[in-house]
């Protein structure tokens, strides 16, 4: 059974999701409270990305069922059985794949916010889980498997494969948008043309003579992001974008949103994050981007994430710009993202008299 199937919750689960955030046992439940309860909840719901909570969900359900077909029980933490089902994944018993130390670690902070949820709190640092851990890594990590970054003359030969039809100018925005302000997916999608105007907005558009300010509430909190106008309208982001919400009448909302079948309208839902996954990939393939290589490997190649690789990657400006615009908390995060820079600029042998 693969680990991203999704187990049906048991009703002791429920009952620990439902008791999570709830009225003090000692205070006398009213109206007012319980709607402060639900309140609560969503507030809770909303702690991380819905991507992020999912995932969570499914680490935890495949915890509590590995658990039980053991003739155990997930509930209260337990660093042994915890210790011993790390080192399942790492070395399953039953054939199945491995998985990766990334995963394995992704899991461990999966329960530790589940137990969490229940007002428990499992101790990552006890010897049962960190010996274990440590040894997995030690024995399992390997560098870890980046996306190839889109460089220029890739994302200028995939907009040029795009029509110039309603759907193609939105798709050209979301690229060269994407690409100029290094953005993750959820950050584009969730766009929106003014501050505050829908609840699911995670940011907005300012437009300016100069280029475009993005205020966005990103994963690592609130930032301002530059877009600049480009050398040529051809490439410009801020050109693609404007175009977009001239033709598709869009002066409030959601900036990226679905378009009807024929793409002569554009409709006001917001476009789902896949979207550009999906995107990226089509428009690498016709523009014929590592055509050395089989299809199924040019396509696992890229990503999401290869917008941002390609901006950190290609722009020729100091890394602190880079690693501000990219809103990454240290410059050795930013280098991870450069696929292609200046090495071995500072020439630390020369300089220690070598």
């Amino acid at each position: 059974m693969s680990a991203s199937t999704e187990y049906p919750k048991s009703k002791k689960d429920m009952a620990a999701d439902d008791d999570a955030i709830a009225v003090p046992s000692h205070v006398a439940g009213s109206g007012t409270l319980d709607r402060l309860v639900q309140t609560a909840r969503s507030y809770a719901e909303k702690s991380a990305s819905q991507n992020t909570l999912k995932a969570y969900a499914r680490d935890w359900a495949h915890f509590s069922r590995w658990s039980r077909l053991r003739g155990t029980d997930p509930l209260p933490p337990s660093p042994e059985l915890i210790g011993l089902y790390l080192a399942n994944l790492a070395a399953p018993s039953d054939g199945s794949a491995a998985l990766t130390v990334s995963t394995i670690d992704r899991r461990l902070s999966g329960l530790s916010w589940n137990y969490a949820q229940r007002g428990l709190t499992l101790d990552r640092k006890n010897r049962h889980i960190a010996t274990v851990l440590a040894g997995i890594k030690r024995e399992h990590a390997r560098p870890p498997v980046q996306k190839e970054a889109i460089l220029p003359e890739d994302i200028i030969a995939m907009v040029a494969t795009l029509p110039f039809d309603l759907r193609g100018l939105r798709d050209r925005a979301i690229l060269l948008l994407g690409y100029a302000g290094g953005l993750r997916r959820s950050e584009i999608v969730s766009l929106d043309f003014a501050k505050d105007d829908t609840p699911d907005s995670k940011g907005w558009v300012e437009l300016f003579a100069d280029g475009a300010l993005l205020t966005l509430n990103a994963k690592t909190g609130w930032r301002e992001v530059e877009v600049a106008r480009g050398s040529s309208d051809r490439t410009c982001p801020v050109h693609a974008l404007e175009q977009w919400l001239h033709y598709a009448r869009i002066d409030f909302g959601p900036i990226f949103v679905r378009t009807t079948r024929d793409g002569k309208r554009a409709l006001h839902d917001r476009l789902n994050d896949r979207h550009i996954a999906r995107l990226i990939k089509k428009t690498v393939l016709d523009a014929g981007l590592r055509p050395e290589l089989p299809e199924a490997e040019r396509l696992a190649l890229f990503s999401g994430h290869s917008l941002r690789a390609g901006l950190a990657s290609s722009a020729d400006v100091d890394e602190r710009y880079v690693q501000k615009h990219l809103g990454h908390a240290s410059a050795e995060m930013t280098r991870r993202y450069q696929r292609r820079r200046d090495r071995f600029r500072v020439n630390l042998t020369k300089a220690a008299g070598l």
